[in-house]
């Protein structure tokens, strides 16, 4: 098998722990609709399909499962979460080193995320700095949300390579079937929101306990 020459990563919960910044901004848009506070447990399952789907899993958990609020309540967390992206969000413990190696190798790096578009890159820009990353793709009208692998074939165009060229990691079922989709080997990360059990019943091809094991499939 030749050299992987691109390593696309998931964003919340692969590369950074932002548990708390989805927490607080979606507890500050729920009290609104006299609705949570929810534990970190409740949003590592809300989390991971984009922002819309995140207050939607708030809503109902709320007791509004006719979603009467949800235009409502997605314009207030979105004005919210603006203000609290970057809150309490670090990356996970090797993630830096694991990237650097990889740009030691001369393995491009990018970044996929059902986040927003804006706030993903307020995020990437904040804790690795701007350019660190040779593409970041955060959800846009144009790009449906993962699972669709059109974001995966963005930014695979963009840096004129195939999915024989690409490793894909994410820590959610929905990471793993978009890696599928995209006919990539796909490597599902223990370190982050969701289960072992969830990872495998979405057919990660490998699941890693820590960032620099990833090196060991580049090839």
């Amino acid at each position: 098998m030749a050299m992987k020459k691109v390593v696309i990563f998931d964003l919340d919960g692969t590369l950074t722990n932002s548990l708390a910044s989805m927490k607080v901004s979606g507890d500050m848009a729920m009290a609104k609709f006299g609705m949570g506070p929810y534990t970190e447990d409740q949003y590592k399952v809300f989390v991971g399909d984009g922002a819309k789907v995140l207050v939607e899993r708030c809503l109902i958990a709320g007791g509004d499962t006719e979603l009467k609020n949800l235009d409502a309540a997605y314009e207030e967390y979105c004005k919210v979460f603006e203000k609290y992206c970057m809150y309490q969000v670090e990356p996970y413990d090797g993630i830096r080193e694991l990237l650097s190696a990889l740009k030691e190798k001369g393995v491009k790096i990018a970044v996929l995320s059902n986040k927003p578009h804006e706030r993903t890159k307020d995020v990437i820009k904040a804790v690795f700095g701007e350019g660190y990353f040779d593409v970041v793709q955060g959800q846009q009208d144009d790009v449906p949300k993962k699972p669709s692998p059109i974001g995966v074939f963005k930014i695979l165009e963009k840096l004129s390579l195939t999915p024989e060229d690409l490793l894909y990691i994410g820590d959610t079922g929905t990471d793993m079937q978009t890696g599928k989709a995209a006919g990539a080997f796909t490597v599902g990360a223990l370190w982050g929101f969701r289960t072992e059990k969830e990872l495998k019943e979405n057919h990660a091809d490998v699941l890693i306990k820590k960032p620099q094991q990833l090196l060991d499939y580049l090839a």
